[in-house]
C-alpha cells in the first residue's frame, strides 16, 4: 500500500471574495443548501474536537441539529467524554468534511449548554428507539458486553411502554458560538482558496483570504 502516493487534483472550482456572504452564518446556508442538492449521505455530520483539563484532545463525528446567528447545536449526553471536556474547557472545534464538492468547514468557538426547554423540544422529535436509548446508554462508560447494553435498552422500553418518552436530565444539547468560521475550497496544484470570517464584536465579521 503506497499511501503517500495517493492523491488527487482539486477541480470543482474555486472560491472568490465576491462569492462570499456578509457573514458566515449565511454563506454555511448557501454551501449547505448545495451539498443537500447533490445528494450527499450525511450532510449534517461534523466532527467535534474538544480537549480536557490536561490538554489532551478528543474528536468524534456527531450530528449537526441546528445553526443560526447564535451559532451552532448538537445534542449529547451530558455525562459523556465530550461532556466532561466541554465542562473543563469549553472551546472547541467543528470541522464539516464536504469532500464531495471539495470543501471543508472549519469553526472555532465556544460550547454553551442550551436550555432545558430547547432540549426538552428536540428531543420529543427524535424517534422513540432514539429516546429510549438515551436512558439505556451511560455513554462513555465502560461495559462488560454489548449484552447489557441490549438488557437496559429493553429494561426502559418495558418502563415507558404506553407513554411517552421523558427526557433524561442527562441529556441535552450545546450550542457552538463562533468567533470563527473558515471556507475551504479545493484548487488544483494545492493552491486552495480559504476564507476566514473573524467575530468583530456587535454582529460585525471581518473576512481574511488565507494562503494555503
Amino acid at each position: 500500500m503506497e499511501i503517500d502516493q495517493w492523491r488527487r487534483e482539486y477541480l470543482q472550482g474555486g472560491l472568490q471574495r465576491s462569492d462570499l456572504a456578509a457573514d458566515p452564518i449565511r454563506q454555511f446556508h448557501v454551501w449547505l443548501e448545495e451539498l443537500v442538492k447533490a445528494d450527499v449521505s450525511d450532510p449534517s455530520a461534523m466532527c467535534l474536537s474538544t480537549a480536557d483539563a490536561s490538554g489532551q484532545p478528543s474528536q468524534r463525528i456527531v450530528l449537526l441539529k441546528g445553526f443560526d446567528e447564535r451559532g451552532f447545536v448538537f445534542f449529547t449526553n451530558l455525562k459523556s467524554q465530550k461532556a466532561w471536556d466541554i465542562t473543563a474547557n469549553p472551546k472547541v472545534s467543528l470541522l464539516f468534511p464536504w469532500h464531495f464538492l471539495e470543501r471543508q468547514v472549519i469553526v472555532r468557538g465556544e460550547a454553551q449548554q442550551v436550555e432545558d426547554a430547547e432540549a426538552d423540544a428536540y428531543f420529543s422529535t427524535r424517534p422513540r428507539d432514539s429516546q429510549i436509548a438515551a436512558w439505556a446508554s451511560h455513554q462513555s462508560d465502560a461495559i462488560t458486553s454489548r449484552q447489557v447494553l441490549e438488557d437496559s435498552f429493553e429494561a426502559f422500553s418495558k418502563n415507558f411502554e404506553g407513554q411517552d418518552v421523558p427526557r433524561p436530565e442527562f441529556w441535552g444539547g450545546y450550542r457552538v458560538v463562533p468567533h470563527a468560521v473558515e471556507f475551504w475550497q479545493g484548487r488544483a496544484s494545492r493552491l486552495h482558496d480559504r476564507f476566514v470570517y473573524r467575530d468583530m464584536g456587535d454582529g460585525e465579521w471581518q473576512i481574511e483570504r488565507l494562503s494555503p
